[in-house]
């Protein structure tokens, strides 16, 4: 008996050290199953998102703020929507101007959620309140740009697309607040215009067409003009000679009358001296080499030729 007894007390003591560490094992599993249930009903709220609560689901409550927040186990459910700024870009689609053109436009949104709730309610999800913003958006851009001729919307000296986006921007908020929708557009804008490929060609062809005529029209306008300047010219250059011929005609006779008042004058003064001179002046155009003259005894010439 006394051979057993060291062996007894010894497996009594392997069976004391063996159940230590079994109860620990099960003790740490038992918080590391604790810890990753209550870690699994909590949740961590960003700067740039709403929580959505659900309960049984229903919404319950939506929570803003950030920081770490609890959920009731296996009876509420948690769900994320972007608080930020979000970019919808419309899909191209063809619409028709006021002179009957089809013109492809398309568009980019950039749309907030400011209402989870009703958003929830209204659009149920991202893709339906993008669906619903795009159809909106479509609408009125087809309404305004109808109201357009087509070189109205691609001619940069009369684009009026500027205020027809701030006109359907205003018009879609109205809708969606209207509808209660939960989503507001923050901008939109048209990132481009093209002609459907169907009818471009016929289109360039009869744009070229155009003008053509409207630079025809511009030449003959410009012939036109022409011919008025220059027929203004004209007029004025021979108003102008006119003018001058009339004053030319006013001076010399001033100066005719001029001349005979000095002769006069001259005349006057010594009678016998100027009938000499104009004797003399009328040599310079009745005598030349070859004149043979024959005077009258009482000839002027002769009375001055030989001093008698």
């Amino acid at each position: 008996m006394n051979g057993f007894e060291p062996a007894v007390e010894k497996s009594k003591t392997e069976e004391k050290k063996s159940k230590f560490p079994i109860k620990t094992i099960v003790s740490l599993i038992a918080i590391v199953i604790i810890a990753i249930f209550i870690l699994s009903n909590v949740y961590i709220v960003k700067v740039d998102e709403y929580k959505v609560v659900r309960q049984f689901g229903e919404v319950v409550s939506i929570v803003e703020n950030p920081g770490l927040y609890y959920k009731i186990p296996f009876v509420q459910s948690v769900s994320s929507l972007p608080k930020k700024t979000l970019i919808y870009d419309v899909p191209p689609a063809e619409i028709n101007t006021l002179d009957k053109k089809r013109i492809l436009v398309d568009y980019y949104a950039l749309w907030q959620v400011y209402d989870p709730k009703a958003m929830i309610e209204n659009l149920r999800t991202l893709t339906g309140a993008e669906n619903r913003l795009g159809d909106i958006i479509y609408s009125n851009i087809r309404t305004e740009l109808g109201k357009l001729n087509y070189d109205e919307i691609i001619n940069s000296e009369k684009d009026s697309r500027g205020a027809i986006d701030v006109k359907v921007e205003e018009e879609i908020n109205k809708i969606l607040e209207e509808n209660n929708s939960g989503i507001k557009l923050i901008d939109v804008k048209m990132k481009r215009t093209d002609l459907p490929t169907t009818n471009e060609q016929s289109v360039f062809l009869r744009m070229i067409s155009e003008r053509e005529s409207k630079a025809q029209e511009y030449l003959s306008q410009g012939d036109a003009e022409a011919l008025k300047i220059r027929a203004q010219t004209d007029r004025t250059v021979a108003e102008m000679l006119a003018k001058a011929e009339a004053e030319a005609k006013i001076i010399e006779a001033d100066g005719e009358k001029e001349a005979a008042r000095i002769y006069n004058e001259a005349y006057g003064k010594d009678p016998e001296f100027f009938n000499m001179y104009r004797a003399l002046e009328s040599y310079k155009t009745t005598i030349n080499d070859e004149t043979v003259i024959v005077f009258p005894i009482h000839s002027p010439y002769l009375k001055y030729l030989i001093g008698k």
